[in-house]
């Protein structure tokens, strides 16, 4: 069975999806997944990554956010 740990969960101001973020750990072991749960209404779109992957999706993420006006560099 696999361990759950609960990193983030946030609700987007537009549109009202909730967002979840959980770190997966497989008791077979092996690597650690990043499972993003989004809640929109009664559905659910669930994403389980690797760290890669999870690594070039939130580049991408931040260069973007990083190219609109009024951003903020934290």
């Amino acid at each position: 069975m696999a361990q759950t740990i609960a990193l983030a969960k946030f609700k987007v101001p537009l549109g009202s999806q909730e967002i979840e973020l959980h770190q997966i750990d497989h008791a077979e072991g092996g690597m650690s997944l990043l499972r993003l749960r989004i809640k929109e209404g009664k559905r659910f779109t669930i994403f389980d990554i690797d760290p890669a992957t999870a690594r070039q999706w939130a580049q991408a993420m931040n260069d973007w956010a990083d190219t609109q006006p009024g951003a903020s560099h934290d």
